[in-house]
């Protein structure tokens, strides 16, 4: 965020966590005095890069999760594509989100990568690729979180609204939402070279960054955080409170018949009768059940789908919104940590969806079984 450094964009204000152009040092004693200036090098690198035991291990630990995002979200990408029974609702919501996510992996995270260890932290591509690459960050991390806001805001519908929200209904809703997911997201991406909001580029200062103007901090941060953030935590709020209506509902339903006929009286027929009503309220009870267990595996998978995104996200969206206000200052290692976090939201989206989908699991099996 600060005007002096090269900073990566990410959902608004975006800057390159690991600075190296800035006057305070590194917590990490990687950073070192860099003449009479004052200027300090960042952790992972200082005018003339130093390369320690913990910054190769740093290096190596960025490179893995970049190839981990990318591989995994290409892969249930692909899968989605070739398997017939994933063409429809929520499976194109999910893919959606795995195109944001492989954007991010394969255009973002690398160029960031390769910002934390340029000497100086100085933007030396070019304008043009530097307008490419934050209007990248800003529209793939957007979309990425709006559309775990779209997988929220389907499952509420299904649990709350099964009967009105029929498949073709559920299908035009889908579609809907991911246009909208992606306008929203380029309208925010754009938005500073369409209506001239700010500059992202300096070639004196060789800098690279998203616009710096508080308007545009407030718009974006809650274009791309504050809203989706905010329809997230009401959905769950709402589909918690539905799951848990439901489950009470039928845990009454199924109250155990009185017995109406004596043993002593009719001791085979009373067995017979007896027999069969336990029968039928066990039938019905392990129906009831398994549909619980459903609602509540779909609940749980939104659940944490949701709160490992506000984890990734939160710190980030709160430091970019807060430092152009105030106009303080916050420590690089800090603005890295958090950036790479929420960068991170793109590997674990792929983990969660299909670790709680197990049509999936048989889909990986199928889709190297043929390739083979």
């Amino acid at each position: 965020m600060e005007s002096s450094n090269v900073s990566i964009p990410s959902a608004l204000t975006f800057t390159s966590g690991f600075e190296g152009y800035n006057s305070s040092p590194s917590t990490l004693g990687a950073a070192k005095d860099q003449g009479d200036d004052g200027e300090r090098a960042g952790i992972l690198h200082s005018k003339e890069p130093h390369f320690s035991i913990f910054t190769v291990l740093v290096l190596t630990l960025l490179v893995l999760l970049i190839v981990a995002t990318f591989l995994w979200n290409l892969l249930v990408l692909a899968t989605i594509l070739r398997v017939r029974a994933f063409h429809r609702v929520p499976h194109n919501l999910v893919a959606s989100t795995a195109v944001s996510d492989v954007l991010v992996a394969a255009l973002v995270m690398p160029l960031s990568l390769v910002s934390e260890v340029s000497a100086g932290k100085r933007w030396r591509l070019g304008r043009v690729l530097c307008h490419v690459w934050i209007s990248f960050d800003v529209l793939c991390c957007t979309a990425s979180i709006w559309n775990v806001a779209a997988i929220a805001l389907d499952r509420y519908w299904t649990i709350t609204r099964h009967i009105q929200y029929t498949l073709r209904t559920r299908s035009r809703a889908s579609i809907l939402m991911i246009v909208l997911t992606w306008a929203l997201s380029a309208l925010i991406a754009f938005a500073p070279l369409l209506f001239g909001w700010g500059e992202v580029y300096s070639a004196e200062l060789q800098r690279c960054q998203v616009s710096q103007e508080p308007s545009y901090a407030v718009f974006s941060t809650c274009g791309a955080f504050y809203v989706p953030l905010g329809v997230v935590l009401f959905v769950y709020w709402k589909i918690y409170k539905a799951a848990k209506f439901r489950i009470g509902r039928r845990r009454v339903a199924v109250l155990p018949l009185p017995e109406t006929v004596q043993a002593k009286e009719a001791p085979q027929e009373a067995q017979m009768v007896f027999t069969a009503r336990h029968a039928t309220l066990a039938f019905q009870a392990h129906g009831e059940t398994w549909r619980e267990q459903k609602e509540k595996r779909a609940a749980l998978m939104v659940g944490i789908l949701i709160g490992v995104f506000v984890l990734c996200w939160i710190p980030f969206f709160l430091t970019e919104l807060i430092t152009p206000l105030c106009s303080c200052s916050v420590p690089p290692i800090w603005k890295s940590i958090f950036l790479w976090l929420g960068y991170s939201n793109s590997f674990f989206n792929p983990l969660i969806y299909t670790a709680f989908n197990k049509n999936y699991n048989s889909a990986f099996k199928s889709l190297f079984t043929k390739q083979r």
